[in-house]
């Protein structure tokens, strides 16, 4: 038996998926098929094989390296892997062995800008079969059925910003290689200022079109693509999707976005805040609702005039609310989303919500009897993990909703209603996760233990450097 089938990990849907995409590579004579995971950071991983190597290891898997979810965001092994446990307290982590990636066909594409080369998602997996406790999409997934075992599923749109630039130079001198190496040079496509206006969007289209085209061959439900305030800045919003595939859309999109672009002489960063002049920070908006499976209709719709929610709505809000603090660490992953959150910006500083108002950190959109009433937390960064975004969403809604909590009023004053802040800093997000009992017991300790050293990796990177305010501001004066 295969280890598919020994393990039983394939369901009929996924099998007949397979069929298709053997046919596929064969009849467009592909040459070969990347096979990747999104690791700790949602960023994709993985292997490129020629095709018949790809096929042969469709049931059999793929082996790769343990150390790959032991790197930080400069790609730093921060673990140590060599040691008993490899860091992880796993025997199975330790000494960089191998782990397998098994293909999951239903995500299979062909990829528009490389014609000859066929992409697949993949889960990883232990020898055993069990899935690694540390896989962003096995932890997503096993939320995902656990509000499936409510009778629910999760519905998400996407509501994308970041920025495209000219790519003036790519520093590929050999100084300029490091851990990470040195970030090119760019310039703009648009002066920006000008929010949705034809002729900002026009200066911008060339390079949108591009993009845009390519997105919908990858079949990415893609709504609308618009020019935003700042220079060089664009957002793309996609139609609401079930289960993983909002997450896995967003992975899917934030590679394929950065490869078409770099392929046409383009910088497309998900950066939230690049260190530009006069650049404006970019965030990602997570529209999101529950559905019942009996009847399909929406949980969150109130059904009584006056109710902008029904009361399982309004106890998912007031979860929302309740775990802010501790899931920004998921939904803002980066030192540098943190420089989003301004009073008076359009941006949230505090946890609150509001109908229908784009200061709060939970916009409220709906009205009794409407389908599409939703949450939108306009909390993220795009840069974040959407597996841990989504998960940390569904886990914190569900806990207000079995404590019957209650989100209080609108805030109609956003930035000035009285509401727990934000954290501040990527250090001070860290400490309320590593803190809290709640997301201990909901993702297990073990998790949180590994998301929280890399984090601190991190931090401890970024205060070990001396930054250019800290020159400018000591350097003479003392």
């Amino acid at each position: 038996m295969s280890f598919v089938e020994r393990h039983a990990l394939w369901s009929a849907e996924q099998k007949e998926a397979a069929g298709r995409l053997r046919r596929i590579v064969e009849d467009q004579k592909l040459e070969v098929v990347r096979l990747s995971f999104p690791d700790q950071h949602g960023i994709l991983r993985g292997k490129t094989l020629v095709a018949a190597e790809a096929l042969a290891s469709l049931e059999s898997g793929c082996t790769i390296t343990t150390t790959m979810l032991a790197k930080d965001t400069a790609h730093r092994t921060v673990f140590p892997v060599f040691t008993s446990g490899g860091g992880f307290g796993m025997k199975e982590m330790e000494g960089a062995a191998d782990l397998l990636m098994v293909a999951d066909p239903s995500t299979f594409r062909v990829l528009p800008w490389a014609p000859t080369t066929g992409w697949l998602l993949c889960d990883i997996y232990l020898a055993d079969g069990r899935p690694v406790p540390f896989a962003t999409r096995n932890l997503h997934r096993s939320v995902l059925e656990k509000l499936g075992q409510r009778g629910y599923d999760f519905v998400a749109g996407l509501e994308v910003e970041f920025h495209i630039f000219k790519l003036d130079d790519a520093k590929m001198s050999p100084e300029d290689a490091g851990q990470p190496g040195q970030p090119p040079s760019v310039s703009l496509l648009s002066h920006g200022y000008q929010y949705l206006t034809e002729q900002r969007y026009d200066q911008m289209e060339p390079a949108l079109e591009i993009i845009r085209r390519d997105v919908l061959a990858l079949g990415l439900p893609l709504r609308s693509v618009e020019v935003e305030f700042g220079p060089s800045q664009c957002e793309f919003t996609f139609q609401p999707t079930r289960g993983l595939t909002p997450a896995d859309n967003m992975v899917l999109f934030r590679s394929a976005v950065k490869q078409i672009a770099r392929r046409h002489g383009l910088h497309a960063t998900f950066m939230c805040r690049p260190k530009l002049p006069n650049v404006f920070a970019s965030g990602w908006h997570l529209h999101q609702s529950i559905v019942a499976h009996s009847s399909g209709e929406n949980a969150f719709a109130a059904k009584d005039s006056g109710e902008v929610l029904s009361s399982l709505g309004r106890g998912y809000l007031a979860g929302l609310l309740e775990h802010a603090r501790a899931s920004a660490v998921f939904t803002t992953p980066t030192i540098n989303g943190y420089k989003r959150y301004r009073s008076y910006s359009l941006a949230p500083d505090r946890a609150i919500w509001g109908r229908d108002n784009r200061g709060v950190m939970i916009r409220v959109l709906g009205a009794p009897g409407d389908a599409a009433t939703r949450l939108e937390n306009r909390i993220g960064e795009p840069a974040a993990n959407p597996y841990l975004y989504m998960a940390s969403q569904i886990l914190s809604g569900l806990d207000g909703v079995d404590r019957k909590l209650d989100p209080g009023p609108s805030a109609d004053t956003p930035y000035e209603t009285k509401a727990a802040l934000l954290p501040k800093s990527l250090h001070e997000a860290v400490l309320a996760l590593n803190d809290d009992p709640f997301f201990r017991k909901a993702l297990g300790a073990e998790f949180v233990d590994y998301y929280v050293h890399i984090k601190n990796a991190e931090i401890e990177r970024f205060q070990s450097e001396v930054s250019d305010w800290e020159h400018r501001e000591y350097f003479e004066i003392f």
